[in-house]
């Protein structure tokens, strides 16, 4: 029996992971004041095509439901959250909500990201203003601090300076071309000049393209930009200074310009940024960015949106990458017996353990003691329960990250269970 293709199943440690990262959002997005909500895995498909059109079914799970209805699996938060919010009439603004869970797309898999993954995603909905959009990009940065993920950049652009450029340099406001230009922007980080060049060169003037490319690749802080280039002939350039301002103000340094971010959803319609490990070829590991254009295609034109989303995986292979290692193994211990005798000693001391919230692992087969370490290398300690030394009343506590051991009254640890989460060792 197989899965289709681009699905998988997440097993035990990869599901720890998850949850590890859920636990660190679900805390941060409280903290920032966001509501979390659950939207609905199905969607009308008409919903998904509210702005993306007919299009968007190349790149999602759609299907007839059993009353003949068009339906289709969600391929990010974003439309739920947006449709849940535009529908409430009375709902007070701004609204801030989150959403953590699976999504699906019909992609080609890559490392970091099969057809069926998680994501994190956070948005505010209200007045649209450079406030809202730092306060997103700060509880993103926050995110990274709190996971202990080293080398973040945040590479900010605005949709409307690139677009504003592009029609100046091709002298023209043809939506399909802009967008066609964007598209080619995106795929910088992708294909070489040399390829991008010849994808469009029948359709546009080569020259042209290659100043466009040469635009996208200018970044750095706001004195680089301004060394490398005329910003005064930029729209909302003066907007990218004030949300650096504002997070600056707010603590958050670890911030770049970088004209070729410009996001490949067409809701975007102000601000964008995107994540990355400065040391990693992974990719983008969040981006986001404003989306008024999304709330008036639902009927709203009263509200404004900004919002980003993280990909679960691919920051659990960051992690793993920079040797990062989720607190649920910091304190984990196993119990060990030498022996059958034994045994009946380690359930009670597993037990009395749990009781006292330590996760604990304990073989229940009767493994050998060799076989029983080999399975316990993501304990911090484990406690070995043997003859010699329960005949003296105690137990042998190992270090599993320096292989030290010591003895331990076994009194100590009835007493006070958690004592054994710090004691000294040898």
């Amino acid at each position: 029996m197989e899965l289709p293709r681009g699905m998988r199943d997440f097993e035990g440690s990869e599901n720890a992971n998850i949850e590890h990262i859920r636990s660190h959002f679900k805390q941060l997005s409280s903290l920032y004041g966001f509501s979390f909500m659950d939207p609905s895995h199905i969607e009308l498909l008409s919903t998904l095509e509210t702005k993306s059109g007919p299009a968007i079914r190349d790149e999602i799970y759609y299907f007839k439901d059993k009353g003949d209805r068009e339906v289709a699996l969600r391929f990010d938060f974003t439309m739920g959250l947006t449709r849940y919010v535009t529908s409430q009439k009375s709902m007070k603004l701004p609204a801030k909500v989150s959403a953590f869970g699976g999504v699906f797309r019909y992609d080609e898999p890559q490392k970091g990201r099969y057809r069926y993954f998680h994501q994190w995603d956070v948005e505010i909905y209200g007045k649209s203003n450079i406030e809202s959009e730092a306060e997103i990009i700060e509880l993103t940065s926050r995110l990274f601090d709190s996971l202990l993920i080293k080398n973040i950049t945040i590479d900010i652009n605005h949709r409307n300076l690139v677009e504003s450029y592009i029609n100046k340099v091709f002298d023209s406001k043809d939506p399909q071309l802009v967008g066609d230009i964007l598209r080619a922007i995106d795929k910088i980080s992708k294909k070489s000049k040399d390829e991008i060049l010849a994808e469009f060169k029948e359709r546009y003037d080569s020259s042209k393209l290659e100043k466009i490319i040469e635009f996208s690749q200018i970044k750095g802080t706001i004195h680089d930009v301004e060394q490398k280039f005329d910003t005064s002939q930029l729209e909302s350039w003066d907007e990218i200074k004030s949300l650096v301002d504002s997070l600056e103000n707010r603590g958050v340094s670890n911030v770049r310009i970088n004209f070729g971010i410009v996001r490949g959803l067409d809701y975007y319609s102000g601000m964008v940024f995107e994540v990355f490990d400065k040391n990693s070829t992974l990719g983008a590991l969040a981006g986001g960015g404003r989306y008024d254009a999304l709330t008036k295609a639902f009927g709203r034109e009263d509200i404004g949106a900004t919002g980003v989303a993280g990909g679960v995986e691919r920051i659990i292979l960051t992690m793993q990458e920079q040797g990062i290692i989720p607190e649920i193994y910091h304190n984990r211990v196993s119990v060990l017996y030498i022996n059958d005798e034994m045994q009946k000693v380690a359930m009670s001391i597993a037990s009395l353990l749990r009781l006292n919230n330590i996760a604990t692992d304990i073989d229940l087969t009767g493994k050998s003691l060799k076989k029983q370490m080999e399975n316990a290398t993501n304990s911090k300690y484990c406690v070995i329960v043997a003859p010699k030394e329960l005949e003296n009343g105690k137990i042998v506590l190992r270090n599993m990250k320096d292989g030290t051991e010591t003895q331990v009254e076994i009194e100590t640890i009835t007493d006070d269970p958690r004592s054994i989460l710090s004691l000294e060792m040898p």
